[in-house]
């Protein structure tokens, strides 16, 4: 069992499939990432969805006595939804408002194995730190290195020249849920942004409205 202790973030955002995927792996990680932030009293916020990654992680947090959040888009709730939802559900207008909502409740981000919308919440929220707009964890559950080729063509990217070497440690990827939290209390990125940091209006908009710090 993990041992309890107190974490510097209150909240985590997870991002994750509406799909259990094809390994026991993936689905064992998510409900050992659940487990990891009851044993360090984190609330959850994600996508609202009930099935699949989202509905494993969101439960054992749920059951494990923390409070979970979940913020889903009316138009998605027939088919993220089955049964009775997991803790609190807000139901949101847009994708738009539900990334922005999500973000502005949490204090970092984890991404577990999952498709197209699991990629995009992330890539955005790591533009929004490249950006200066917030210095929030964000975190990788590489699965049995399910991200590799992700982190791969990244490092290319580097390479070629698209995203600036400071930018890569934006980043922070563990093969296992504790590790990454681990990794994730330590991280601080507060001095690169200092200075040119914006505050972001979260909006129904979403990030497109800025202002100055």
């Amino acid at each position: 069992m993990t041992e309890s202790k107190e974490s510097k973030f209150k909240r985590l955002c997870v991002f994750c499939g509406s799909s259990p995927g094809k390994k026991s792996s993936y689905k064992d990680a998510a409900v050992e990432l659940g487990k990891e932030l009851v044993a360090r009293n984190i609330d959850l916020v994600y996508g609202g969805g009930s099935i699949g990654l989202m509905g494993l992680v969101s439960r054992a947090v749920h059951d494990g006595g923390r409070h979970v959040l979940g913020i889903i888009p009316k138009s998605l709730m027939p088919r993220e939804l089955t049964g009775e939802p997991v803790g609190e559900v807000k139901p949101v207008t847009s994708m738009h408002q539900r990334k922005a909502e999500m973000a502005k409740q949490a204090d970092a981000f984890i991404a577990l194995p999952g498709g197209y919308g699991t990629l995009e919440e992330l890539l955005e929220v790591i533009t929004w730190a490249q950006l200066g707009i917030h210095a929030k964890p964000v975190g990788l559950l590489n699965v049995d290195g399910y991200y590799n080729s992700l982190l791969s063509f990244i490092d290319e990217a580097v390479e070629e020249g698209f995203i600036g070497p400071n930018d890569r440690s934006i980043i922070v990827a563990a093969p296992s849920a504790k590790e990454l939290v681990n990794k994730m209390e330590e991280y601080s990125r507060c001095d690169e942004v200092e200075g040119v940091a914006l505050k972001l209006s979260w909006e129904i908009d979403g990030p497109s409205h800025l202002a100055g710090k």
